[in-house]
């Protein structure tokens, strides 16, 4: 499948107003990058002559980063949601079976291109609410034929999409049937066998680990961030989402870009992550769906300079989310985020939660242009509103991608 080809973005947008309150009023696109940002009353006779684009006051941010998702994957779980409401317990769950075993069942039973024509959908979604750069991680295959054809997925997503995607290689995300209280030889598959092939092929950008007492130990886990150093990968964690098990220190000394959920951080763990520049990912999708009370320690984080950001954490077990705009929301009501945090976690903090600070996340000279405007008044009506989809045109990878107010 290839999507349309949209219209380039090439041309002097003016009359915006930027929501972090700069003061540029226009920026100029050449060749599908921001080569100009400034007053439209200093606009250098070198971009005089490029076609003007009237924003009519439109409200500018950069284009929205979704910086933690499990995006490809067989069939959905919408029964265990039923059952958990109607009093099972997670371990009666399992036994229907149901659990993380249920997806990869029907993600390995999927074949490629099944997997794509059930991820499109979503993915489309989430470009829609903004979203111009995504993390997508395998975890639902835990076999090498299984994770390569999630991660190839994620590719063919980004190429015909038009998306910058970052595919994280998350082998480490469960045990297999097959490999029941057998956890070493399963990460022992993982590092020597797995991730190898799968980096020499070209479809690991990162590579993560779910630790915990339910997945894996912190020496497996550090096991794993070994094999992917070898390679000259970066890492990330799935870190205290359950217990505090000291997952974040051990991924700060490798140096990982982010450490996400981290509901049960302790003080150790925080001053480690502000010590190796790692970002703390909220996912408040998935401390909703599992009704979970410990808030991750927001204040603190705050008080040390640990950069937050916020995702979807899109999966079908405990976040079956598909508006980024929404889990911005979740983050201010559940967390207590203020506005330009939430705002950050979902451009600026996103990017760099996948090493992408260079060229997505803010709005500057010799970026790409990803960048959207909104039909609101102010910058708080992003995390405002409830369900409402704003006005919007969409400018990603220096194509529009979506003209909602009729710009052209």
């Amino acid at each position: 499948m290839t999507t349309p080809q949209h219209p380039s973005a090439d041309g002097l947008w003016h009359n915006l107003r930027l929501a972090d309150g700069g003061m540029a009023n226009a920026l100029a696109v050449q060749h599908g990058q921001i080569a100009w940002m400034g007053e439209l009353a200093a606009l250098p006779a070198a971009f005089a002559d490029l076609p003007r684009i009237d924003t009519r006051g439109a409200l500018a941010t950069p284009g929205l980063v979704d910086c933690h998702t499990h995006l490809v994957y067989g069939g959905q779980r919408a029964n265990e949601f039923a059952m958990r409401l109607a009093g099972a317990s997670y371990e009666e769950v399992a036994k229907a079976g149901g659990g993380i075993v249920s997806s990869v069942k029907a993600t390995r039973a999927a074949s490629e291109d099944d997997l794509y024509a059930q991820t499109a959908p979503r993915l489309q979604q989430l470009l829609d609410d903004g979203v111009c750069a995504i993390e997508i991680k395998s975890g639902y295959g835990l076999s090498l034929e299984h994770e390569r054809k999630q991660l190839r997925v994620a590719r063919r997503l980004g190429a015909d999409y038009g998306v910058t995607v970052r595919t994280t290689f998350l082998g480490a995300h469960a045990l297999p049937p097959e490999y029941a209280d057998r956890s070493q030889d399963y990460i022992d598959l993982v590092c020597h066998e797995m991730l190898p092939a799968l980096h020499a092929e070209g479809l690991v950008d990162a590579v993560d680990v779910f630790c915990e007492r339910i997945a894996f130990s912190l020496a497996e886990t550090e096991q794993v961030f070994k094999a992917a150093q070898s390679l000259g990968l970066p890492v990330k964690l799935h870190a205290e989402q359950l217990s505090d098990m000291g997952g974040s220190a051990l991924a700060a000394r490798y140096g990982a870009l982010s450490c996400d959920h981290i509901e049960h951080l302790s003080q150790a763990g925080i001053d480690a992550m502000r010590a190796a520049g790692t970002v703390a990912v909220l996912l408040p999708g998935a401390y909703y769906t599992l009704r979970d009370t410990h808030l991750p320690p927001i204040a603190a984080l705050r008080a040390a300079g640990v950069p937050m950001a916020v995702s979807t954490d899109h999966n079908p077990g405990t976040s079956p989310a598909l508006s980024l705009l929404l889990m911005a929301n979740m983050a201010c009501t559940l967390f207590r985020l203020t506005v330009p945090e939430a705002l950050a976690g979902i451009t600026s903090h996103a990017a760099r939660a996948l090493g992408l600070q260079d060229t997505h996340g803010t709005l500057a000279v010799g970026r790409p242009a990803n960048f959207v405007l909104w039909d609101l008044r102010e910058p708080a009506e992003l995390v405002y509103w409830l369900g409402q989809q704003p006005g919007r045109t969409i400018v990603r990878q220096g194509f529009v991608a979506l003209d909602r107010l009729g710009l052209l």
